[in-house]
């Protein structure tokens, strides 16, 4: 179908115009006032935002091996609905994505499910076992870089030869910083004044920025392209401010729920388990500093359902939250309105950043572009009901929280593939892109 956008500020070189977007055959062909409606289906767009659609490149969406968690169709409807046109999953699954046979199902379920374009990740090691590499140079062809979420990597000698080897096959490690010498045995939240409090037992900040430390080192040694996952902690935003000082190729993603929440505002409750845990305000206040400086480059939600009873342990459930839905209304509301952050900032740490970084297609609205966009209405008062997830998850700790704004559309590949009138998420092959992983 071909689209007109007609009456939004789009969002374009860090600023807003008052453009009309067209769109036919999956691609942005115009952008320009007052562009001609004949022959185009017209989506008016007064009083909203157009901006890149957003990107996610930490997901769990649990297909193959975990499907009653959550399933490449329900998880890329999600990701529909909070506005994202991309996302990178996580290589948590069964089979382990560690050879080309084994990522081979994962791709076949994108292929035939996906909403939105999935860039799977393939594993570091075998496994995810931390002993031996996996097969990377099969799988490079086919993933956007190679990590072990959910666990760290505790052999240097086994991360050094990872780095080589992606390095030689231009890909990043995407790293889980956890030195599980450090950990405490059932461990439940931060290792902080709230845990000791309450008779939690704490999970340091060491345990995030000692692995950090040492992977920075490595990254000198080797020169590989290296990102880490989910940071949580002051100390890992200054080892990373200062290797990007140092020119070193280095980038870092962080979570709505660092950037929003602190240890204080913790409940015993699975919707605020995950690792790494909520940290200090101080902590809090560092990725902050660090979203505005450009030390932090991505915000990432790292969506990861659980079922329902895996989640209802309290702080002992099993790690792991969702975000894809709520992700841009709380971060709008608590970061943009207030001044915090400015709107440009978020976005292209939700929109620009990330497409850089991975080398993947889009993160512009003009002719010749892919048509992977996001409308937003400002102006949308709502409660966060996770009742209403599309996902198969419901564990967020920004449940009932009142927010402002929200996603109005999301096209991926010049597909209308979510509207929030209708809260309809249509399946429509999504092209494949010339550029993917240029």
């Amino acid at each position: 179908m071909d689209l007109l956008l007609t009456g939004g500020a789009v969002f374009r070189d860090g600023s807003f115009e008052n453009m009309d977007v067209a769109v036919s055959d999956g691609r942005i062909v115009s952008v320009g006032p007052s562009l001609p409606r004949e022959g185009f289906s017209v989506i008016e767009c007064q009083d909203q935002v157009i901006v890149p659609g957003f990107v996610d490149v930490h997901v769990h969406l649990r297909e193959p091996g975990f499907s009653y968690k959550e399933t490449i169709a329900s998880g890329t409807a999600a990701a529909a609905a909070g506005g994202y046109t991309a996302v990178c999953a996580m290589p948590n699954l069964d089979p382990v994505p560690d050879s080309l046979e084994h990522l081979r199902p994962e791709l076949d379920a994108i292929a035939r499910d996906g909403r939105v374009r999935v860039y799977p990740y393939g594993a570091i090691t075998r496994g995810e076992k931390g002993a031996e590499l996996a097969d990377l140079a099969a799988m490079a062809p086919f993933v956007p870089g190679f990590s072990d979420d959910g666990k760290g990597v505790q052999s240097r000698e086994e991360m050094k030869a990872a780095m080589e080897l992606a390095k030689s096959l231009d890909k990043p490690i995407v790293a889980h910083c956890e030195d599980e010498s450090l950990l405490t045995a059932g461990w439940c939240v931060h290792d902080g004044d709230w845990a000791r409090r309450n008779g939690f037992a704490g999970n340091p900040s060491e345990s995030e920025w000692r692995q950090v430390e040492r992977d920075l080192d490595l990254v000198r040694e080797t020169g590989c392209r290296y990102h880490v996952c989910h940071v949580s902690t002051k100390e890992s935003v200054a080892l990373i401010r200062k290797a990007k000082a140092e020119g070193l190729p280095v980038s870092c993603e962080t979570g709505p729920h660092y950037l929003l929440l602190t240890d204080e505002d913790l409940q015993d409750e699975g919707r605020f388990k995950m690792n790494p845990p909520i940290r200090s305000a101080a902590d809090r206040e560092a990725l902050i500093e660090g979203l505005l400086d450009g030390t932090v480059d991505c915000i990432a939600t790292d969506h990861a359902p659980h079922s329902a009873e895996e989640k209802s342990r309290g702080l002992r459930s099993l790690n792991g939250i969702v975000g894809l839905e709520c992700a841009f209304s709380v971060l709008y509301t608590e970061l943009v309105e207030p001044g915090i952050v400015p709107f440009p900032a978020l976005l292209n740490a939700l929109c620009v950043n990330p497409r850089r970084l991975f080398r993947l297609p889009g993160g512009t609205i003009e002719a010749g572009a892919i048509a992977d966009l996001t409308v937003l209405d400002l102006n949308r008062p709502q409660v966060i009901d996770s009742g209403m997830f599309l996902s198969l998850g419901r564990a967020t700790p920004f449940d009932g929280w009142a927010v402002t704004a929200g996603v109005d559309k999301t096209i991926c590949g010049g597909n209308l593939v979510y509207t929030a009138a209708s809260r309809n998420v249509n399946k429509a092959p999504i092209p494949p892109c010339q550029e993917d992983y240029v």
